[in-house]
């Protein structure tokens, strides 16, 4: 899991439709490889249970670990073949990092992942293909999301002391709703507001949103209940 929200101003001006095609081709690129390589992550994590388990001893650690090449990524300092490589890094960490909860998920309900995955493919696409045909202005949603999230962010945090199965399904049931509208808004900007070089920190985007739209789902479908 990870989080990613900073201020995209609108572009200075009108891009060719070759341009924004361009923007667009790049982005999902970067976002269906950093897919892949997370998934190549958790394999690796599955198949070893020393570092699952260094993982699970020192999950805040490895936490904080794995956010640093995402916050390098971002940099406009580093040339773009090292920002692509810090993006692919950080998918990779990720994947060892969430590997704990999938072994644990499918050790309690056996085929919970498949399901979540499937049910997160088809949201996406669905979110995507309304951010994309719809007319309608998404830009009022930014500041209503942003808070969304740090409530969503701090009420986490609470639930880490305060451990309450009741509190974990419903936490999981609004992320799924905010990550939903963060889906939508985030490819509405890269639809409207992206510059044409900007199709890593809009990947970055659109890869968080997904990635945590499959968590909260796989959460809300095993009942809330905490794992690893």
């Amino acid at each position: 899991m990870g989080f990613s929200r900073y201020a995209m101003p609108a572009a200075t001006r009108v891009f060719s439709g070759e341009e924004r095609a361009t923007l667009v081709r790049r982005t999902y690129s970067i976002v269906l490889g950093s897919v892949l390589v997370t998934m190549a992550g958790v394999s690796f994590g599955l198949g070893n249970e020393g570092i699952r388990q260094a993982v699970m001893d020192h999950w805040f650690i490895s936490f904080l670990l794995i956010l640093a090449p995402l916050m390098l990524a971002q940099s406009t300092k580093l040339a773009m073949p090292q920002r692509l490589g810090l993006v692919g890094l950080f998918a990779a960490m990720e994947g060892v990092w969430l590997s704990p909860i999938i072994f644990s998920a499918n050790l309690v309900a056996p085929g919970i992942v498949g399901q979540a995955g499937g049910l997160t493919i088809g949201a996406f696409s669905v979110l995507t293909a309304y951010a994309w045909f719809s007319r309608r202005d998404f830009s009022a949603w930014g500041g209503f999301l942003l808070t969304g999230l740090f409530v969503l962010m701090g009420t986490m945090l609470l639930s880490f002391f305060f451990p309450n199965n009741l509190t974990h399904l419903w936490i999981s049931g609004v992320g799924v709703l905010l990550m939903s509208g963060l889906l939508v808004f985030d490819t509405w900007r890269l639809r409207t507001a992206f510059g044409p070089d900007d199709y890593i920190p809009a990947a970055i985007q659109i890869y968080l949103d997904l990635l945590n739209m499959f968590l909260f789902i796989l959460s809300l479908l095993g009942g809330g209940r905490r794992r690893g």
